[in-house]
């Protein structure tokens, strides 16, 4: 009776300590956050209006010059590890630049693994000039919702 008292509450520890083990995908406090990268425009939570956000209306993505030209912000992309969001800079119906808005950092392997993909994806976005670009090994969470919201950058700039 002793053994099979021991092995039961043994058994019950070791499936308590299991269940409330927390993964290091889950971030501090299990939850997921995401890091505003600003080069350009508005400081995220400055109270002025973002470049390429129609006041109006609040909606990214809003034309902010002629003819498609000028910033456009794509759609937040909610990933799996948190948002995902660029604007494009357009000048003569051609991306000029890619810039990060947001991008997922609930924990140190997060901003790893964003460092490294962050620049290919921007790059491979201004050398395709679209959203076709290919996915980044290691980052394929952070690269779908990269061209997710380029996509939606694109659609707003009405390009292609």
């Amino acid at each position: 009776m002793r053994r099979i008292t021991i092995w039961l509450l043994s058994t019950v520890t070791a499936l308590v300590l299991l269940f409330s083990y927390r993964t290091s995908t889950m971030g501090v406090g299990g939850g997921t956050s995401a890091v505003a990268v600003d080069r350009g425009g508005t400081s995220p939570g400055s109270g002025d209006t973002p470049t390429g956000v129609d006041p109006g209306s609040g909606a990214p993505g809003a034309n902010t010059g002629e003819g498609g030209d000028g910033s456009h912000d794509g759609s937040v992309a909610q990933t799996r590890w948190g948002p995902v969001q660029v604007r494009i800079t357009v000048a003569g119906g051609r991306i000029t630049d890619v810039t990060t808005l947001q991008v997922p950092d609930g924990n140190f392997r997060d901003q790893q693994i964003n460092d490294y993909a962050v620049p290919i994806l921007r790059q491979a976005a201004l050398t395709a000039q679209s959203a076709r670009i290919d996915t980044v090994s290691g980052a394929t969470v952070t690269s779908d919702g990269y061209r997710e919201s380029l996509q939606a950058a694109i659609d707003a700039a009405h390009l292609r």
